[in-house]
């Protein structure tokens, strides 16, 4: 069993509460009197809910390095994400990381385990918090309220896209409750149900004070998102919450695609993950792992560029193209997030904190919610010439070539749009997200399997459900056909 921390920071210090219990998939403490001794001010309320995104966070490998005391939260998303799509791969074939790349993931594989725990412990740290919400001072109960639901909303969305059905479970489940609820999948749409109303409450009652937290503006990217996600897409909808914040003022794209990775919560930002350089509870170590001829890391190149994605950096890439790799040695590797945006030109070692880096994980930002805009309109179409929509897509184009901005775009098919996206999103962990929404995942995918020599087979199309879950709900949680 793993030792959950709850670590979260108040205004007048640190409250630390760990837990152990039987079933992974509910962090509880062990005792009732504990979280009642704990939830006792509106100020440890709100440390509660500062405590979700601590989850999201996760540990750094560096810091920590046993995988079976700590969880990862995004830091491992890149695996499940990027590198099962034809962007990137590991630069070894060794261990349970190089698996994801070649398809060969099983259900016994540590860092898909880790992201489904991770997932989980944001959903019922936001349960736990809603549980006691009373306790906050009545003028703050909405705004608590709608901030773990947009969280577990936003946990909610990762695992249907990667695992499928899952449990669902929206209130803390007591030692002497059923189990039941905890084990028992249910299907997708009753999943998109509950991240919708949870993403809608989150609208209606949030703000835009911040980009590091929840905000009004993340619930409506991301619900436009979800809303192009579904198996029946909502495209008006999609299109107006876009259109919503293209039209709010609040957001632009920076003139300098650098400055999106490096000046952080710029105005491009509308929801990130926070790090701390040099900081080893608060910082992350992905972006190290990232490197490969000089490693900075403690292993050997994740996320090593495919040439089949370099081609089409060299087709549209633009100035986006040096900001986003780099080729060192003869190793093609990501760039879009040095170390704390050191350079192995300027130091061979990527700056001193290169294992403890402050690089952001990026949630949304204006440029996805632009492409999504195109997307709405296209509606699922061959094309479009629609005005707005060629406008938007014109914004993403003209900041790559600004030399030959305003750039002429007379049509956007939907070929069109994926590769924007590929090329724009790149190592942001999009693109896996984006082949299955446009339904090209499986052909996309079984080419490159071809090309790169893997076997790759519709089953692949979703991650197995972790062995461990379904051991310990003793055969009521389901596997995934295929495994």
């Amino acid at each position: 069993m793993k030792h959950i921390k709850f670590l979260v920071l108040a205004v007048t210090g640190c409250f630390i509460l760990s837990c152990d219990t039987d079933e992974f998939l509910n962090p509880l403490p062990d005792t009732a009197v504990a979280v009642d001794a704990f939830f006792q001010t509106d100020a440890d309320v709100l440390a509660g809910v500062i405590g979700i995104y601590d989850a999201l966070q996760g540990v750094n490998e560096n810091t920590e390095t046993n995988i079976g005391r700590v969880n990862r939260g995004v830091q491992f998303e890149h695996l499940l994400t990027e590198h099962r799509t034809d962007n990137t791969r590991n630069a070894t074939l060794e261990g349970s990381k190089s698996d994801f790349h070649r398809y060969v993931v099983n259900a016994n594989n540590v860092e898909s385990e880790d992201y489904w725990a991770s997932m989980y412990e944001v959903i019922f740290r936001a349960n736990n918090i809603l549980n006691f919400i009373d306790i906050a001072n009545e003028g703050n109960r909405a705004k608590y309220t709608a901030e773990a639901k947009f969280l577990r909303a936003y946990a909610y969305f990762k695992l249907v896209r990667l695992y499928g059905d899952v449990p669902l479970v929206t209130s803390v489940v007591g030692p002497a409750d059923d189990k039941a609820p905890l084990f028992t999948r249910v299907p997708k749409a009753q999943i998109y149900t509950q991240i919708i109303a949870d993403f809608q409450e989150a609208i209606n009652v949030l703000d835009n004070t911040y980009k590091s937290r929840a905000s009004k503006a993340a619930a409506q990217a991301l619900l436009a998102k979800v809303y192009l996600t579904q198996a029946s897409p909502n495209y008006s909808g999609a299109q107006q919450l876009c259109e919503t914040i293209i039209n709010g003022g609040g957001f632009s794209l920076m003139s300098n695609y650098y400055d999106v990775f490096y000046s952080e919560l710029n105005n491009e930002i509308i929801f990130a993950i926070q790090y701390e350089s040099g900081n080893a509870q608060e910082s992350q170590s992905f972006s190290s792992e990232f490197t490969s001829a000089v490693r900075a890391g403690r292993e050997d190149g994740q996320n090593i560029v495919n040439t089949n994605l370099i081609a089409d950096f060299d087709q549209i890439g633009g100035a986006r193209t040096a900001v986003s790799y780099t080729t060192v040695g003869s190793s093609n590797e990501v760039a879009k997030f040095f170390p704390d945006g050191f350079d192995v030109n300027a130091t061979p070692s990527y700056g001193p904190n290169a294992r403890n880096a402050g690089n952001d994980y990026i949630a949304i930002r204006f440029a996805d919610v632009l492409l999504m805009h195109v997307e709405a309109v296209l509606a699922g179409g061959a094309a479009t010439v629609d005005p707005a929509a060629l406008n938007s897509f014109r914004r993403i184009r003209d900041r790559a070539f600004p030399a030959t901005a305003p750039n002429a775009i007379t049509s956007i098919t939907k070929e069109d749009l994926l590769l924007e996206r590929r090329v724009e999103l790149a190592f942001e962990n999009q693109r896996w997200f984006d082949l299955l929404r446009f339904g090209v995942a499986d052909a996309v995918l079984s080419a490159h399997a071809v090309e790169m020599g893997y076997v790759f087979n519709t089953r692949s199309l979703l991650l197995p459900i972790p062995s461990r879950e379904i051991n310990l709900s003793g055969g009521l949680l389901t596997q995934n056909p295929g495994y």
